[in-house]
């Protein structure tokens, strides 16, 4: 039987579940600023997917890109959410803003 499909799936379910977290915690702190560092990780990933050699990492890497790249996107959308006020704001990042 083959496995690799499936642990392709687990792997794919893992990376995305993870990237929500990581999003609302990366504009809580940081703001939708932060994006060319998705842009540049994503870019990356995506590049080291096409030279990878093993069908296995090049599929997880490809994942983790696109994931990277569709995290851009949340990002202003999480930036909406907050204004909305579903998720809390950053009190401090006002203050850092000001200070800048």
């Amino acid at each position: 039987m083959n496995y690799t499909g499936i642990l392709i799936g687990l792997c794919s379910f893992l990376i995305i579940g993870l990237f929500h977290p990581i999003v609302i915690k990366a504009e809580y702190y940081i703001g939708k600023k932060c994006w060319p560092a998705f842009l540049v990780l994503g870019v990356f990933c995506i590049i080291a997917a096409g030279l990878s050699k093993g069908f296995f990492t090049a599929s997880l890497l490809a994942i983790l890109g696109f994931t990277l790249l569709w995290s851009i996107q949340e990002l202003v959308d999480q930036e909406k959410r907050v204004e909305k006020g579903w998720f809390p704001a950053n009190p401090n990042k006002d203050k850092k803003a000001l200070q800048e």
